[in-house]
């Protein structure tokens, strides 16, 4: 897998290294690889915490309470500093935050901060992708489903943004999606389109569904909780923004996907070397056997189950089916088995099951450590004892305002801590306990600050290099990240239009 190679068009000639031989009169610049964006954007942050004061707000059941903030003076000299730079992928990955004094650290005691289990998720998945591309039925099924789609294409990329959003607004989809790019590329190759169009029926569709989540326990259900009012206060507008967004969204990529079915020189993403071979397979594909049969339905209910296991049905109120509350480990055990199960099924035997599966977990290394890479950043922040100073200047900003202007206030002023703090649950649980009574203030319902702050996340997660699922997803779809923000723009900015026309509407109801 590569994460920083450039696309080449067809017939460009190349080096003896395979990249692409230009005049160097004529070599435009490159954008920086997503691991060059991630070091960046550490460096930088790190650069920060020099600049801005360290303070800390009091806490109670780990939420910090209003009008306690208060400067605090860091024992941590700039060599202990230093030494969180160099430590920072490490804390990203198996980093422990103690209890007593708030950093996070490699070992010791306190809670699990680090990305280990996403970052053995995504190559189980890897694994298990792999095996089922070796067993030769996933092609053979892309190649089948795809002649059967020709002329219900816009049909097709509809459905899947529409179920990927649902995913984003029921329980939060994120990390998940890593395990569908290996399915979404072939297909959306095979019709004709190119990897961006791929890309973006997972990850904006998701996103656009995070953004208008409307019961996601970790998004709105952390937040309401934190803001002291009930999931369901304000589903009803949350529920019309999300018809709307999703159809939205769809719409973008609709007509994008078109352009390039029609001039494929359209395409912001020139086509790699295997695309054009997956292109050019035509004719009638062969019926598929007994067993690839089966393959294909452990490969679909393998994902099936990963979605069942880790929706919260309890607090959606659905009683007759059993709440799981699987994770990351559980997932990644799931895939790991399955991965065997379709490799012992599939007649790969014990050596070729093993050698698929090590080559799997290698072809997904790369967007693993980008993961690792995007959670040492935070673990910056957080030890710098910056980001309760970033929230409280925040804070000043919103405090004064009313109705209407103060609903988009608040969701322009959490999309830059929706930058800061990546993580929706932690953001919330951060955020909520002290802005959402400024609403009371402005005579709107603390709902509407729940809604304003998940949408700026999910705002901002669409296109953010600190999120892994940002990063991770192009790494996986080998979509440039420029190029993807050059798809993004003009749909970032009707969403933000579109949300703050929200806001308003939100706030005349209340």
């Amino acid at each position: 897998m590569s994460t920083g190679t450039t696309p080449r068009t067809v017939g460009e000639p190349r080096d003896g290294d395979g990249t692409a031989a230009v005049p160097a009169a004529r070599k435009a610049p490159r954008f920086p690889s997503a691991f060059t964006v991630l070091v960046a954007v550490t460096v930088v942050v790190w650069g920060l915490t020099f600049v801005v004061p360290p303070g800390r707000y009091d806490t109670k059941d780990g939420s910090p309470v209003p009008d306690t903030y208060h400067s605090v003076h860091l024992t941590t000299g700039f060599g202990g500093r230093l030494k969180d730079l160099f430590l920072s992928p490490v804390n990203g990955l198996y980093g422990v935050t103690n209890a007593h004094s708030g950093l996070t650290a490699p070992g010791g005691d306190g809670a699990f901060f680090g990305a280990a289990g996403v970052f053995l998720f995504v190559l189980a998945v890897g694994a298990f992708i792999t095996v089922t591309l070796r067993t030769g039925a996933l092609t053979s099924g892309v190649a089948r489903l795809a002649e059967r789609l020709q002329r219900h294409r816009t049909l097709l990329l509809v459905v899947l943004m529409a179920l990927f959003s649902l995913g984003g607004t029921t329980y939060g989809m994120a990390e998940e999606t890593l395990g569908f790019y290996g399915l979404m590329i072939p297909l959306v190759l095979k019709l004709g389109y190119d990897r961006m169009v791929g890309a973006a029926v997972i990850m904006v569709g998701a996103g656009v569904g995070t953004l208008a989540s409307t019961v996601n326990p970790f998004a709105t259900g952390v937040a309401s909780d934190s803001a002291g009012i009930g999931t369901g206060d304000g589903i009803a507008l949350r529920l019309l923004m999300w018809a709307v967004l999703t159809s939205l969204a769809a719409w973008y990529l609709v007509r994008y996907a078109r352009r390039v079915l029609e001039d494929p020189a359209r395409s912001l993403v020139p086509a790699l070397p295997e695309d054009n071979e997956l292109r050019a397979g035509g004719g009638t594909t062969e019926p598929l056997t007994v067993r690839q049969r089966v393959v294909l339905v452990l490969f679909a209910a393998t994902f099936i189950f990963m979605i069942f296991a880790v929706i919260p049905w309890a607090d959606l109120g659905v009683t007759f089916l059993p709440t799981l509350g699987w994770y990351f480990p559980e997932l990644a055990a799931l895939f790991i088995v399955a991965a065997v199960v379709v490799g012992v099924l599939a007649g790969l035997g014990e050596k070729g099951t093993a050698n698929a599966v090590v080559a799997g977990a290698g072809d997904f290394i790369g967007a693993a450590m980008i993961i690792m890479l995007a959670r040492g950043v935070t673990v910056i922040m957080n030890n710098a004892g910056i980001t309760d100073t970033i929230l409280h200047a925040l804070h000043g900003v919103v405090s004064g305002t009313s109705s209407g202007f103060f609903t988009v206030l608040m969701f322009l002023v959490n999309i830059p801590l929706a930058f800061f703090v990546p993580s929706s649950s932690g953001h919330a649980a951060l955020a909520m306990p002290i802005l959402a009574p400024l609403a009371d203030f402005a005579g709107v319902g603390r709902a509407m600050v729940v809604t304003a702050y998940q949408s700026a996340s999910g705002w901002v997660n669409l296109i953010t290099p600190t999120s892994a699922v940002v990063m991770g997803g192009l790494a996986l779809s080998k979509v440039r990240y420029d190029r993807y923000l050059r798809f993004t723009a003009p749909l970032m900015g009707l969403l933000l239009a579109t949300v703050a026309g929200f806001m308003v509407l939100g706030a005349a109801l209340a």
